[in-house]
């Protein structure tokens, strides 16, 4: 007798009659002779009783085919096996209309699901073939059934969904120094240690390259200064036996000779030992920045991820002192104020300046000169963005001045905005760890289904009771990928689990990789802070003192529970601030189609990212930075602060120094600016005129503007979905009126 069914997601549900005898009733309404309930009675109980105790839907309803082939009504069996056929056509019709889409190069938000990625080219074509396949395979087989039906009620989204059945994780900081040192292999062939800076440059390209093959997410390099800073001198060592052999004098002297700064002067007025060790520096700076050159031109044209993308890479620096290092800082700063190819843009690596009192941020630190140089780069690129180490939750207190290897203390951070620190299983460092995966909840829909509760303090105590539902769910799903992605073996990851994983080197190379996982992070996050508000008390939190007081108390309660989930689970569980991409639009248009429009929460095309005032909103940069900074310690797994300015930024530099600053007094960790820039899409022409029409350099009137789409810059709009056009469109300036900080205040 049949007890229990497997339906086809894979859920075992109990059995229910009434779900054959409705089936054959709908088939014989179809024919002439019409229903036959004695008919419908007697097949049902004859499959009920001879059945196995657990059967699939397909088993069953071949068992009704039987029957009715067997009993007189024919009729009634040719309609009952057409209608399994229509509905089998049905069920695949789904994926029958995304893969035309893709074929016919449709611009939708399943092919522009990612800006970065040309999804129009043979290899973009592939991969979301295989990625639009796999989905339904996750959510059939991978998922438990609560967490099915969060995902199918748009109460969650599953990032990255489509690696899920790889068991790869998300981000790294690679440990630069190992592959540097010691070479690697990575497959067919290995490469050797370097010696000069050329070298390391290319090694640091190839790693992130390699290692993006290897996961889903970013690849980051969180001491990018202090990693190549050794290749300096010895690059400067090859220029000075270069001199040795033209002038047949012994100049070992100066091999390690002290440099105040690796900088270019001229040689005309110098003499003897002095001049032939400034030809030296000056031939090993045209060196060194030829090779960063190389290397931001190779982050943006060498294509990982299947030959589709480029590599999604950040780059830390700002505080190693030395002449090396700063020679390191001062010639990348300098490629990329330059732009590659015609002069545009350098899209990646995404670019962080490591701001730290006592080191960059005052006049009198050692590396002022080079934070001014920073500050003037963002205002023409973008980049580099700001990263305030001295914000009291980015501090370390093992971090000392004079450690060599301090950069092993210090935060660092990638992409849009993953941040990857505090650590219960190892050392409280970012290098050689990242993200695992991570998870989103949108706190939007749960607010409203509690809007129809009249009373206020009722209508929010529903809410966060929703809330902790689902953010166990959550927790518990992302244990439940933790565990699967622990069952992979190292050889899986030739690059990632050989040479860049903290403690990979314990690992035995023909086991799992479940003895080192740990130390990494699993990241909740929430979307839409700013419309969850509206849908509660009628605000948001940039309006409203109120929302802001709720708006901490709800990601506070997601920090808290966190840390409970931690405890329970034994991971680095941490609150996401969510750099919402095609999930902005996605969790709205389910929303709104069941809602319908509701003025402030479901009436755009996208819900505003995290935490964020919403970019519609117009205030001042400190009005948005006050409102935004609490929220930068709760989310620790990941923030960013962005204020729109107006106009061009290029020469005026004090205005991102001004950002800064108010990072600084006000706690934030991590923030940059977003400014005016157009790009020819001929030529690469860039200038920041408020509506250039036509290119003056080539005429072209291909001209788009390049735009920060959640963390990272996009070369053209032409590949972002309609929900962050939408909010592109929305974006308001944040102009300061007599409030701005200046650098007197910051003395």
């Amino acid at each position: 007798m049949i007890q229990t069914v497997v339906k086809r997601d894979g859920r075992i549900v109990g059995f229910n009659e009434q779900k054959i005898m409705a089936a054959i009733r709908k088939a014989m309404l179809h024919t002439e002779q019409g229903d036959d309930e004695t008919l419908i009675r007697q097949i049902t109980d004859s499959i009920s009783i001879s059945g196995s105790a657990q059967m699939t839907v397909e088993q069953i309803q071949d068992a009704v085919e039987m029957e009715l082939m067997k009993s007189a009504r024919k009729d009634v069996a040719k309609e009952y096996i057409s209608y399994r056929n229509q509905r089998s056509i049905a069920r695949k019709a789904k994926t029958r209309d995304v893969f035309l889409e893709i074929i016919n190069i449709k611009n939708n938000d399943v092919t522009r699901e990612n800006a970065n990625m040309n999804a129009d080219t043979p290899a973009g074509m592939m991969m979301k073939f295989a990625s639009e396949s796999t989905k339904p395979f996750v959510d059939d087989y991978l998922l438990s059934p609560e967490v099915r039906e969060a995902v199918e009620h748009n109460y969650l989204h599953i990032h990255d969904k489509d690696y899920y059945p790889t068991k790869s994780l998300t981000c790294v900081q690679h440990p630069l120094d190992h592959i540097l040192t010691n070479g690697f292999s990575a497959g067919h062939g290995s490469s050797r240690p370097a010696k000069r800076i050329e070298t390391a440059s290319m090694l640091a390209c190839i790693s992130m390259e390699t290692a993006q093959n290897e996961m889903h997410g970013g690849q980051a390099i969180p001491a990018f200064d202090f990693y190549l800073a050794p290749f300096v001198r010895s690059s400067y060592i090859e220029e000075v036996k270069v001199l040795e052999r033209l002038t047949g004098q012994d100049l070992s002297a100066l091999y390690h000779a002290e440099v105040k700064d690796f900088d270019t002067r001229p040689v005309d007025e110098l003499e003897g030992n002095e001049r032939l060790q400034q030809h030296a520096i000056n031939r090993t700076v045209s060196r060194v920045h030829q090779a960063m050159e190389a290397f931001i031109h190779n982050m943006n044209t060498i294509h990982s991820r299947g030959g589709n993308q480029v590599v999604f890479s950040s780059i830390n620096y700002g505080t190693d002192t030395s002449a090396e290092g700063r020679c390191i800082m001062r010639e990348v700063l300098k490629s990329t104020y330059e732009g590659v190819g015609n002069g545009e843009t350098a899209i990646f690596p995404i670019q962080i300046w490591k701001k730290k009192r006592g080191v960059n941020y005052l006049p009198a630190d050692p590396n002022y000169d080079l934070y001014q140089l920073a500050c003037k780069v963002s205002a023409r690129r973008f980049f580099p963005n700001f990263l305030n180490l001295d914000a009291t939750f980015n501090q370390c207190d093992e971090w000392d001045a004079n450690d060599p290897e301090r950069y092993l203390h210090e935060v660092a951070t990638m992409g849009c905005r993953t941040r990857v620190f505090e650590n219960r299983f190892g050392p409280k460092t970012s290098v050689g760890r990242g993200n695992l995966s991570f998870s989103t909840i949108n706190i939007v829909r749960l607010a409203i289904e509690c809007m129809g509760i009249e009373n206020k303090e009722e209508r929010i105590n529903a809410f966060f009771a929703k809330l902790d539902q689902m953010l166990e769910v959550t927790a518990a799903q992302l244990n439940d990928r933790f565990n699967f992605q622990k069952t992979a073996y190292v050889r899986q990851f030739p690059l990632l689990m050989r040479s860049l994983w903290v403690d990979c080197d314990k690992l035995d190379p023909n086991g799992t990789i479940e003895p080192v996982i740990n130390q990494g992070t699993l990241g909740i996050g929430f979307i839409g802070l700013a419309e969850c508000l509206v849908a509660l008390i009628g605000k948001h939190h940039g309006e409203s003192d109120e929302a802001q007081e709720l708006g901490i108390k709800i990601v506070t309660y997601m920090r808290d529970r966190v840390n409970d989930f931690c405890e329970r689970y034994k991971h680095n569980y941490s609150v996401l601030a969510t750099p919402a991409e095609g999930l902005s639009g996605k969790f709205t248009r389910v929303d709104q189609k069941k809602f319908g429009k509701i003025p402030g929460v479901t009436d755009r095309e996208y819900y505003t990212n995290s935490n964020h005032v919403p970019v519609y909103y117009k205030c001042t940069a400190r009005h948005k930075a006050e409102v935004e900074a609490p929220y930068h310690n709760l989310t620790r797994g990941g923030h960013i602060f962005y204020v729109e300015i107006d106009g061009d930024a290029t020469h005026n530099p004090d205005v991102i120094m001004n950002i800064v600053d108010m990072m600084d007094q006000l706690n934030m960790g991590y923030g940059s600016v977003n400014h005016n820039r157009n790009r020819c899409m001929e030529c690469g022409y860039e200038n920041a005129e408020p509506d250039l029409k036509i290119c003056p350099k080539c005429g072209s009137t291909h001209i788009d503007k390049l735009q920060r789409i959640t963390g990272y810059l996009v070369g053209t709009t032409d590949r972002w979905n309609r929900g962050k056009l939408a909010e592109l469109n929305d974006r308001v300036t944040h102009v300061d009126s007599g409030n701005q900080l200046t650098l007197f205040e910051r003395l």
